[in-house]
């Protein structure tokens, strides 16, 4: 069972009567680009169908004069929208009007609902800060083909995780194309009765690169941009509803067989069947509680194989529903996120390298693939359940599930407990503090970790995070079982500057956490300039960047040191190129296996490693990143060639092809760390899609398929058809199968 709390209550002052639009007008401004818009309420049914051709379309004037954020902030848009929000007692309705210059050059390449890709394509997005409180929201956006995507915001941090219930209907027009949302009051959590929220707009034209909004963004913060959610305007003449029904029951049905001859016995199309139920009652639209029972997660995509040539273990991500949703409130310190540099550069994402591995090493004290999986393998979830709630200035997050025994596995059953809050101070800073245990009713023997975080935002570009955390261990002093931090973060357009320090004691092992290095004492560094030349106009943006990235271990011994100089180039067409030189050194206390039969022993090693990245423009039909690294690797030579791509066959059907080949010779043995892989996707509407997961790993001699079908037949309920199998190619049988499973799956959600 799980649930989960969302508290706020307190709110800024209304919008002066002096700025709220006085009809006709829908919108002011103020000297700093914030919106003040007004909206409609209904009196007459909308035709939905996303054309704009009903009466009020008329009678209401439109938002317009949307400002620039890239290329030129704050410049007036080059092509123009036309954006309206009306609502009834049940729905909030918004229209908007794309008009374009050369509809002929759109970029629209997707339309499976939350795919990824989204932003890349022409779109408009648009979020709301249903409390008021300028920290927090919920998003909507799509493209031109009706593909839907949205997301959560919690304290200006975004998550894809999160899945409301609403509609979209596009439509083209000579000019342009046009689109209408119909989005119920109850996918929403926010103050009941509430007749002022926060709003703003986003619109990309991918051609020109160019993204627009309502309400005046900085170009500093990228394309998290709808997220700052303290730059955005108001929207008045709303009349939010008092009291809801909110109580969701959703049932599943799920039949499968299976094949392992790798298990003890060996066994083959073995049948089986499941029941299970979620429930979500909205107690209040501040407080969400959810239900589940015998909780099952059968159409999950499989991992993506990574490859590793550090010693310290791979974080792969959760992917399951019920542990995505409310994630970002039990997000402690801000662990999971990139640590090592600025967020201004391109992103680009390399094979693997062969390095320290010594960015993304804050623990996280609590990490739900702890809980139903073990060794790789899944444990049963009886249930749990989950509480949300946020008021007053503070956000609440508890969850409570019980695991059963799993034989195999060498797991006991188990229960787990987590406890968030967060409180919010001043502007737009924080503090919080979470507390887990992880009890076993087999041993008697309960683990707990427990910690206290902050952030505080001072300034606009400036950011101050803290955090200090402990855990529960038979031996060691309190320093020994604890870890912290401090890191100062300066993050304007033009610089950047990050410093920082922490430490992780030896004993610090939260049971239902990561640590992904242990043990150590860091101080890194990093230095940014990015200047926008302005005499070249086939370059948007440059980076210079310099890191320093110094471990020390219990002893006070230098462990892990890389200095690295980076420099970065945004082209206007979406083009990036970067080039990476670092200087590495390893003192390894004990050998660590790189890859079957290949081991390098203890001592110090000192090399160098020079790494050169293309990015390809989204709007291209072939896009994606390519990385080439070379340099030293322990006392040897490591060669990396590594393109993660995008491969368009048309609006519905395209390929995600990951070649990764990475070589290393060294004196302690030769070897191979290779990943091939794709994934293709054929989307039918943007509610059904059928894709597979396709990897070989050179490393675990081992092929991969996953394939999946998914059909959203009503809103919220669902059917899965998914096939996996494992073959292994030593054996005989080239490929050799190993495991093979089909599992059909059926839910339908009941509302009350």
């Amino acid at each position: 069972m799980a649930f989960a709390v969302l508290i706020r209550l307190s709110a800024p002052a209304p919008a002066a009567a002096q700025d709220v639009p006085v009809p006709p007008e829908v919108v002011t401004r103020d000297a700093q680009g914030h919106a003040v818009l007004r909206t409609t309420r209904l009196n007459a049914p909308m035709t939905f169908d996303g054309r704009l051709d009903e009466a009020f379309y008329t009678s209401v004037k439109p938002a317009s004069d949307f400002l620039q954020q890239e290329p030129i902030e704050g410049a007036p848009a080059s092509d123009k929208t036309d954006f309206w929000i009306f609502f009834d007692d049940k729905n909030l309705y918004v229209g908007a009007r794309m008009w374009e210059t050369h509809p002929d050059r759109r970029v629209t390449s997707d339309m499976r609902r939350d795919a990824s890709n989204m932003y890349n394509n022409d779109h408009v997005a648009v979020l709301f800060d249903t409390f008021d409180d300028r920290r927090n929201g919920f998003g909507f956006s799509s493209n031109a083909q009706g593909g839907m995507f949205d997301w959560q915001v919690t304290n200006e941090q975004p998550s894809n995780n999160w899945n409301g219930l609403w509609e979209v209907k596009t439509a083209n027009f000579e000019q342009g194309w046009t689109v209408e949302f119909v989005i119920p009051f109850r996918s929403m959590r926010f103050k009941e009765g509430s007749q002022q929220w926060g709003v703003n707009v986003r619109r990309m034209v991918r051609w020109r690169n160019e993204l627009t909004f309502l309400s005046q963004v900085p170009v500093s913060w990228g394309r998290r941009g709808l997220s700052k959610v303290s730059s955005v305007g108001t929207l008045v003449g709303l009349q939010s509803p008092t009291r809801l029904r909110n109580l969701d029951v959703k049932p599943y049905a799920l039949g499968s067989t299976a094949t392992n001859h790798r298990a003890t016995p060996a066994f083959s199309n073995r049948g089986a069947g499941e029941f299970g139920v979620d429930a979500k009652w909205g107690i209040t639209q501040s407080i969400v509680t959810d239900l589940t029972y015998n909780t099952d997660f059968a159409q999950v995509e499989d991992d993506e194989a990574q490859v590793n040539l550090t010693r310290f273990s791979v974080l792969f991500p959760e992917k399951r529903d019920f542990f995505l949703e409310g994630q970002d409130v039990f997000n402690f310190a801000g662990a999971g996120a990139n640590q090592g540099g600025g967020g201004q550069g391109p992103t680009a994402v390399p094979g693997g390298g062969g390095g320290g591995g010594s960015s993304n090493v804050t623990p996280i004290v609590f990490f739900s693939r702890r809980i139903g999986l073990q060794n790789g393998e899944v444990i049963p979830i009886l249930g749990g359940a989950r509480m949300l709630g946020r008021g007053n200035g503070f956000q609440v997050g508890a969850l409570q599930m019980r695991t059963e025994a799993g034989e195999t596995a060498g797991a006991t059953a188990a229960n787990f407990s987590v406890l968030r809050v967060n409180r919010d101070i001043l502007k737009r800073s924080r503090v919080g503090m979470i507390a887990t245990r992880r009890g076993s009713g087999a041993t008697g023997v309960d683990s707990y970790a427990y910690g206290v975080d902050s952030t505080f935002n001072p300034l606009e570009q400036l950011a101050i995070n803290t955090y200090w955390a402990g855990a529960s261990a038979d031996t060691g002093s309190m320093n020994q079982r604890s870890s912290y931090r401090a890191n100062v973060n300066w993050n304007a357009d033009l610089t950047g500057l990050q410093l920082e320090h922490m430490f992780l004691g030896d004993q610090f092992n939260p049971e239902i956490g990561f640590v992904r290095r242990s043990a150590f004492r860091r101080t890194y560094g990093q230095a940014r300039l990015s200047p926008r030349p302005a005499r070249w106009q086939t370059v948007r943006k440059l980076y210079y960047e310099g890191s320093y990235d110094y471990f020390e271990d219990r002893d006070g011994r230098p462990e892990s040191r890389e200095a690295q100089a980076a420099a970065r180039m945004e082209l206007s067409n979406g083009d990036q190129w970067a080039t990476e030189v670092s200087r590495v050194f390893e003192r390894l206390a004990t050998p660590f296996q790189v890859t079957p039969g290949v081991v390098v022993p203890a001592g110090s090693y000192d090399f160098q490693q020079a790494k050169l990245l293309f990015t390809s423009s989204p709007q291209r039909p072939v896009s994606g990143t390519l990385t080439l690294n070379y340099g030293g690797f322990y006392g040897g030579t490591l060669r990396e060639l590594t393109w993660r791509g995008r491969v368009e066959f048309g609006p519905r059907f395209y390929a995600e092809p990951t070649i990764s080949l990475n070589r290393f010779e060294t004196p302690h043995g030769d070897g191979d760390a290779n990943i091939v892989s794709s994934r293709l996707t054929y989307t039918l509407t943007p509610r059904m899609f059928a894709s597979a997961l396709v990897q070989f790993q050179s490393a675990t001699s081992s092929v991969s398929t996953n394939a999946r079908f998914r059909w959203e037949y009503q809103p919220g309920s669902e059917l899965f058809v998914v096939y996996s199998d494992g073959r292994n190619t030593t054996g005989p049988g080239f490929p050799e199968l190993d495991n093979r499973s089909l599992v059909v799956k059926i839910t339908k959600l009941f509302r009350f």
